[in-house]
């Protein structure tokens, strides 16, 4: 393999402990060759795999959604700035969605820290008699429901 990394070199390249990539690679999100000692060795393009891993963690994606991405790359060839790109635009409405919702959050967040009350009877996100129970679980007063736009 020419001009392969070693583990340390590509977490060190990657900002990415050696345990992580262990993991990545455990899911099948980047691959390794085996030395004859059985260490193993990644290819460069790794280290592009591994960048699109982190920012897309950091954007909410979890790593199954990651890995069915990263096996529609093109396994003959090396990805090209068009294959990234199509990976970017099926994740769009997502992302669009999420922004909408962490902006929704900050300012709900804003109002009820802000305003002081720590008040059950005047907080609107207060649930008497946990009558939200019935439409599911999670925060059903900040995140979207089918009827929200």
């Amino acid at each position: 393999m020419h001009e392969a990394l070693t583990i340390g070199q590509l977490a060190q390249r990657s900002g990415v402990a050696p345990s992580a990539l262990r993991y990545y690679e455990r899911l099948g999100l980047i691959r390794a060759e085996r030395t004859g000692g059985n260490q193993r060795r990644y290819a460069r393009i790794e280290l592009r795999r591994v960048a699109f891993i982190r920012i897309s963690q950091q954007v909410g994606v979890s790593l199954e959604e990651i890995r069915a991405a990263l096996e529609s790359l093109p396994a003959s060839r090396t990805p090209t700035a068009e294959d990234w790109a199509r990976l970017s635009r099926a994740w769009r409405d997502r992302l669009d969605e999420r922004i909408r919702l962490l902006g929704k959050l900050r300012d709900d967040l804003d109002g009820c820290i802000g305003c002081g009350c720590l008040s059950l009877q005047r907080c609107a996100l207060y649930n008497p008699g946990d009558s939200l129970a019935g439409e599911g679980s999670g925060a059903r007063l900040v995140l979207p429901t089918s009827t929200d736009g």
